[in-house]
């Protein structure tokens, strides 16, 4: 009983700190700022360049859940980044986020041809 007392005050911070954990070290790259983020439809003049999967934890630590609004919100940055490193200006959502991972289809609109 001593051990469980002696650690509340852990468990307390740790459940604190969890919420405040997040998109602090997800940041968007000069060049991620330019990618945009659209539907299917409004890619049809679009010239495809491939999928990016990416990934985030999606939990904190023994199985507490992180924010999906939060995971979602980091996913589509890093696949931002990923899409501009492809020199993809355009990403579409192949599926809604799971496990913390989410595949984007990477296109280039601007200038397909180019």
């Amino acid at each position: 009983m001593k051990s469980l007392i002696i650690l509340m005050p852990v468990i307390a911070l740790n459940l604190l700190w969890a919420p405040t954990v997040g998109a602090k070290w997800v940041k968007l790259a000069p060049a991620g700022e330019k990618v945009r983020v659209l539907e299917p439809k409004e890619v049809t003049t679009c010239k495809k360049l491939g999928k990016t999967t990416v990934s985030v934890k999606d939990d904190y630590f023994d199985g507490i859940k992180r924010s999906e609004k939060k995971i979602k919100k980091e996913l589509t940055i890093l696949g931002r980044n990923s899409a501009a490193d492809m020199g993809g200006d355009t990403i579409v959502a192949s599926a809604e986020p799971s496990e913390g991972k989410q595949s984007f289809a990477v296109y280039k609109c601007i200038n397909p041809g180019g």
